[in-house]
């Protein structure tokens, strides 16, 4: 299997995936406004949680700002459904067979409960009003991402 890492000016690749309320949804309809695209292991999880309880804390400026907000996990839709719900999140967290985080490059070697594995790499993305990657972050730490990004949008 092969995984690329992708780079800022990239175009984003499209992706059609379903969401936690079973709406499909394509990168490519959100074109002409920018989207922060962000990929964690698993939902429910502590550093997962925590990530998508920061977006979702972040979420009005965000919102305000006209992004877009999507997190991609391998998580089914029903479970998807829960967290969300649990979680109080207002964007919409998309369920992925793993090929979308392959192509993004957020797919490799990671310690899996401090065993060594494969799978989603928590990384964030901001992709363009035009389709290109204007930031691109793998491995990201939890911890103060969401003020991160903000600050790369000038937010």
């Amino acid at each position: 299997m092969l995984v690329t890492t992708l780079s800022v000016g990239d175009s984003a690749p499209d992706f059609a995936l379903t969401d936690q309320h079973g709406e499909i949804i394509r990168l490519s309809d959100l074109a002409g406004s920018p989207v922060v695209v962000y990929f964690y292991p698993k939902a429910g999880t502590r550093k997962c949680t925590q990530q998508a309880c920061d977006f979702r804390d972040n979420y009005a400026a965000l919102s305000d700002a006209g992004v877009t907000v999507l997190g991609i996990s391998l998580d089914q839709p029903r479970e998807l459904a829960i967290f969300g719900e649990e979680q109080r999140v207002p964007y919409s967290l998309l369920s992925d067979s793993g090929a979308t985080a392959m192509e993004w490059g957020a797919w490799g070697e990671r310690p899996v409960a401090g065993i060594a594995g494969t799978g989603v790499i928590r990384s964030t993305f901001i992709v363009d009003a035009t389709g290109k990657l204007s930031w691109v972050a793998y491995d990201i730490d939890p911890d103060g991402h969401v003020e991160e990004l903000r600050a790369k949008l000038g937010i």
